[in-house]
């Protein structure tokens, strides 16, 4: 099993702070770069939009996984310092004042957008658009939808203080009483099955926030009493799960847990800058925030609930539409997987190409008398799951049908207990793997019935089986019939549905068994070669890099003159360029259009020209310690020559290319946009106008791009 222990041989001398970025401080750089994409004036208003309510919920997570850690070692006074040398109290500290800048960043984002919106006719939180005949509508709609499923409660020693859900809101009314001049505080709670924001009716597009609707018409609420002020909160809850390891029925164990996490300890609270002092103190007392950072703001409380407005129907300010073609080699056969597959390997490039063909992989399986078994791991499905169907077609006609569902997939933990529930009435044998792991691989097999005997068919993926995150996640699909990754595939099943470990793979390397030893492996043997004068280099593709580890090894390399060119979306804790570590290291985050989500492993293996004979990998794991160490994960060599140069010569070179979404991290741990006065080029837009990848390379025979070779310091 891999170990969380470092090599002494590879660890680094000097101050921390010098060598490593801190993690936490390293994804709200991440977040700081999805909120200058709101502000990209080459993008459509609507999209921007779209960035902003992305960093919002970004954001919130964060504060609630993230920072909700901190939180809770401080209390239980733990003092291990993160990987940059901080405590945890030290990066608490850090993370409020950066979130503090960030949030009075996003607040005027929004308000440079809102003014952007109404010169085109969309107005959100415009009280001024408000005519006598919307006044109309919008008190029918309170009065009919809104009164009656919101509940006044007044806040005194006779009332218990009401409970705020998780990501809840509510508004605080200062009232009087006009036959006695007594004053008191009413709280209203906004159930989440409200709209965050109300569209008028009528061509212009009128938006008006939900606190804001309840606050006007308040005095239907409140009849006999004068208003005496009002003020909207939000809060944030601790939101993660801790499962004891002892537990019997995980099932229940996790219901439960879902059930507390809606009460955990109150993280953020975020309030309106003139709420009522008073009654700003009693919340902040019956909600116990002397752990929690509280936000006032004069803008708009919730940014992450602007998705709403985005799906204003107003073409002309979003992206041009975009189409994910079906790949071409499956065409050639008819719409045959099996056939397509059985002639060679495919990989389809996901969103550029589309996942119906992920679907329809199982859907043949599940219509094909021949199919005998099927098995898949299933971590984010999605609540409309064409995938999830499929598997219960597939058992409802007889097949023998394996589900690996992850109940401990975060945020999704509820709908995948649903989605076990379903395939168990279908016939679906539903495995949840381990207590203390998660199965985050992406693998789905399928064993065949043929002339010469039993032939299994697999699909290894980077991104999860998940209909709509499949439309905007850059990923990668790897079908295959090689009878080596077939056996593979099915000890890696073994070892999550039966707990047997294998004792060898032939091909694959599976976390937390092997994959890290593989990956160092990899490494060395580039140094090994440095070393002999040969040529050297790595290229990896991931969404983090944070383990300590893994990011030794690779200042290893550096100092061994292996050139390293890493494309890190989010978290990168390694700091590129420090004289005598890291020199040879450079590191790129690409945010655009597309989430960049696949995992690559390339490694130059002696040859300056990669296409002759480079290792190749993709994997589900990013070079996270989680992903290394308490993950069931899968690293899969890419053996065949074409699908070899496709990933490497387009999806990798591409990426390494790219100028326009591009971000340089230097060795101070800042993120600086590529200049791009040379040369412009765009990874997203070529891969939505090049030929697919399962066409078999056409944008690769025509030049349509550079080869990749070794040259220092280019590509």
């Amino acid at each position: 099993m891999s170990s969380e222990s470092d090599d002494p041989d590879n660890v680094p001398d000097g101050d921390p702070a010098e060598c490593y970025t801190n993690r936490e401080l390293s994804w709200l750089a991440f977040n700081e770069r999805v909120l200058a994409e709101a502000l990209n004036p080459n993008y459509p208003l609507l999209e921007r939009l779209r960035f902003l309510a992305i960093c919002g919920s970004n954001l919130d997570e964060f504060m609630m996984i993230r920072a909700a850690g901190l939180v809770g070692q401080v209390q239980r006074g733990i003092g291990r310092p993160a990987i940059d040398g901080q405590t945890p109290s030290q990066q608490l500290a850090a993370i409020r004042e950066a979130v503090l800048d960030l949030s009075q960043r996003q607040q005027r984002a929004w308000a440079d957008l809102r003014s952007r919106l109404a010169d085109t006719g969309i107005h959100v939180a415009d009280e001024e658009r408000v005519n006598s005949q919307a006044y109309a509508w919008l008190k029918t709609y309170f009065l009919d939808e809104i009164m009656p499923v919101i509940t006044p409660q007044a806040l005194d020693p006779a009332h218990p203080f009401p409970f705020v859900a998780n990501e809840g809101m509510g508004i605080l009314f200062t009232l009087t009483r006009e036959s006695d001049g007594e004053q008191l505080v009413e709280m209203v709670l906004v159930p989440h099955a409200l709209p965050r924001f109300v569209r008028v009716p009528g061509e212009e597009a009128i938006y008006i926030s939900i606190e804001s609707l309840v606050c006007r018409f308040a005095q239907y609420l409140f009849p006999g009493f004068r208003i005496a002020g009002d003020g909207a909160f939000r809060v944030l809850r601790d939101s993660d799960i801790e499962i004891e390891e002892e537990a019997e029925d995980l099932v229940r164990t996790f219901r439960s847990a879902i059930q507390r996490r809606r009460r955990g300890q109150v993280i953020q609270l975020e309030l309106q800058d003139d709420c009522d002092p008073g009654a700003e103190a009693l919340l902040r007392e019956q909600l116990g925030t002397t752990d929690s950072m509280v936000l006032k703001t004069a803008g708009l409380i919730g940014i992450e609930g602007l998705s709403e407005i985005v799906k204003e129907d107003r073409p002309d300010l979003k992206f041009d539409s975009y189409s994910p073609r079906y790949p071409e080699r499956i065409l050639e056969h008819d719409g045959d997987c099996f056939a397509a597959i059985r002639e060679k390997d495919i990989v389809i490039h996901h969103p550029y190409e589309s996942f119906e063909v992920v679907v329809d992989f199982i859907r043949q399986a599940a219509g094909d008398p021949d199919v005998v078994a099927i098995k898949q791991t299933l971590y984010r499905a999605g609540n409309q799951s064409s995938v999830i169907n499929a598997l219960i077609a597939a058992a409802e006609a007889g097949k023998s049908v394996t589900a690996v569902v992850e109940l401990k997939a975060r945020f999704d933990e509820e709908q995948n207990l649903k989605w076990a529930a379903q395939l168990e009435r279908a016939g679906v044998q539903v495995i949840y793997g381990f207590v203390d792991w998660k199965t985050h691989a992406k693998v789905a097999m399928v064993v065949r019935r043929e002339e010469d005997g039993f032939r299994t068919y697999c699909h290894f993926g980077t991104g999860n089986y998940h209909p709509v995150t499949t439309r905007i996640y850059t990923d990668l699909s790897f079908f295959t019939a090689d009878p080596r990754l077939g056996r593979d595939a099915a000890r890696l099943f073994n070892f999550v549905t039966g707990y047997v470990e294998p004792r060898r793979t032939e091909m694959i390397a599976i976390a937390p068994i092997d994959l890290r030893e593989k990956l160092y492996e990899l490494i060395d043997s580039e140094i090994a070669n440095a070393a002999k004068g040969r040529p050297a280099a790595i290229w990896m593709k991931v969404n983090s890099l944070t383990d300590k580890g893994m990011i030794d090894r690779l200042y290893a390399a550096s100092q061994a003159g292996v050139e390293v060119q890493l494309v890190v979306r989010g978290i990168c804790c390694l700091r590129p360029g420090v004289p005598g570590l890291s020199e040879n290291i450079r590191v790129k985050s690409i945010i655009g259009r597309f989430l960049e989500h696949s995992r690559i492993y390339c490694f130059a293996n002696g040859f300056k020209m990669p296409s002759e004979r480079a290792k190749v990998y993709i994997s589900s794991a990013d070079c996270m310690s989680r992903n290394l160490n308490r993950r069931v994960e899968s690293l899969v060599p890419i053996r065949n020559r074409t699908v070899h140069d496709q990933v490497l010569q387009q999806v990798m070179l591409a990426n390494l290319l790219d100028t326009e979404q591009s971000w340089e991290l230097d060795v101070a741990g800042q993120y600086h946009r590529v200049d791009t006065s040379e040369r412009s080029f765009n990874c997203h837009r070529y891969f939505m106008t090049n030929p697919s990848l399962s066409g078999r390379g056409g944008a690769l025979e025509s030049d349509a791009v550079p080869k990749l070779a070794l040259r220092k310091g280019a590509v």
